[in-house]
Order: C-alpha cells, then structure tokens, then sequence
C-alpha cells in the first residue's frame, strides 16, 4: 500500500526513515514486531467510502456533495477526511490526543496522507494551518494534535500563529449539535497584524476530528473574512453523525 512505500518528507525535503526501523507492537492487533499501525489492520479498517466533497461525510457512491451541502454550502472549498471516527481509530486517536502518545503522530499522519486527495490538496494550496487550540486547552493536552499533523503533512509552509482561537470553549464533544453551533461562534480571528498574509492565499486548514463541523467552519467563514481565496480543510477523522448518534 502506498500508506507504507511513500513515507512523508522530513523537514529538509529528504524521505523519512522507513516506518518500523525499530521493532515495535500494532496498538490495534498487538502482533510483534510490527508498526504501531500494522498493514494489516490498516488494510482491514480503513477502507475506500465515498465522501460529501465539502463536508467529508458518508455519501452512496456517485454522489459528490450531501444534500445538506446542497441546501447550505459550506465555507471551505473542500473537506477530505480519512478515517471514521470508530473502533478501532478512534481508540488510537483518544490515546494519541489525551494521553499523550506523541510517538503516533507519524502513523497517524501517514494515514491522512494516504487519503484520495490529499496529496493533490496540499500541492495547490499556499499556506497549511492547524485548527489552533486556546491556551488553557493547550496546557491540559501538553501539546495540539492538529498542529503536530500539519507539520508532518507540510513541513516549511505551516503558519501556527496565523489563525487564533479567541477564547476558551467547552469541548464540542459534550454538547448537542445546536450548542456546538453556539459554541464556536466568533471562536476564531486571524492575527490582525498577519492579515495581508491571508490576501489572495489558497489555504489548507487541519484538523484532527471533525463531528458537526461547527468548528472547521467557523475558522474557514473566519480565514474567508480575512482574505483568503479557498479553504481546503483536511481532517484525520470524521464522526458519522448518523452512525454515532449526534444530535
């Protein structure tokens, strides 16, 4: 699979080391020696789906945007996503997220590159953000999982500081759909010193899980405002509200 034969670039442009230089354990089928996402749990649970181009939930096949989008076009230009978020992901990205199993990040990331679409995405955007993090949510997680993304995905072109979270928000996973909307509303603002930055840009925003949407178009609407051309908004998981309940 290419997940596994095209590894991403480090920082000075040259291949990453080969995943599984070191023999380690599958977090998924605990086989040893194996990368911490083996190839065969990969192959068994990440298959194809067919996606809404713009919101990244599950569409029958043939179908580009949800009727949702449809009837209320979203901000961002296009929204790829590579995984549901549901066993056995979503196990690996609570650890990864919360528990702070950093060393994940280059397995994770792999697997969002792999995505159809993604690489083509990321070469035709100019600037790749991460969905940033307030201060207080910075320094209970240690670190931001879609900053740590960004950066394996598009090392030299990820702007950290150019879209601010402007204050601190429950999180949206404890909230039904309408306090999500409430949420977020007004949560995001480009650093007003950076906006020329913006002008003209063809931006990638990352994000690690998506549920509704509130917030990943919240900060498109927010990087719209300031000037951007497009908004491609990359996501390692999407939760299927149909599937998990969401309200």
């Amino acid at each position: 699979m290419r997940l596994f034969t095209h590894l991403l670039p480090r920082h000075d442009g040259r291949p990453a080391a080969r995943a599984g230089g070191w023999p380690s354990q599958c977090l998924v089928c605990h086989a040893w020696p194996a990368e911490r996402l083996c190839r065969a749990c990969v192959a068994r649970f990440m298959p194809a789906v067919a996606r809404c181009r713009t919101c990244a939930l599950p569409v029958a096949h043939g179908v580009a945007v949800c009727g949702a989008c449809l009837r209320k076009p979203p901000p961002m230009a296009l929204c790829l996503a590579a995984l549901d978020y549901a066993g056995p992901w979503s196990m690996c990205i609570g650890r990864w997220k919360f528990d702070g199993d950093v060393g994940l990040t280059r397995p994770l990331a792999a697997l969002l590159w792999a995505a159809p679409g993604v690489p083509a995405a990321l070469d035709a955007v100019d600037l790749v953000l991460p969905m940033p993090l307030s201060p207080q949510r910075l320094a209970e997680r240690g670190h931001n999982p879609a900053l740590l993304l960004a950066r394996r995905l598009a090392p030299g072109r990820v702007q950290a500081g150019l879209l601010l979270r402007t204050r601190h928000t429950p999180p949206q996973r404890s909230l039904p759909r309408a306090e999500r909307l409430k949420n977020v509303r007004g949560a995001f603002q480009v650093d007003p010193l950076r906006v020329a930055e913006l002008a003209g840009r063809r931006v990638a925003l990352v994000d690690d899980v998506m549920t509704t949407g509130a917030s990943v178009r919240e900060a498109a609407s927010a990087l719209q405002s300031a000037g951007a051309a497009d908004v491609t908004v990359l996501v390692l998981a999407r939760t299927d509200e149909a599937r998990h309940g969401a309200t």
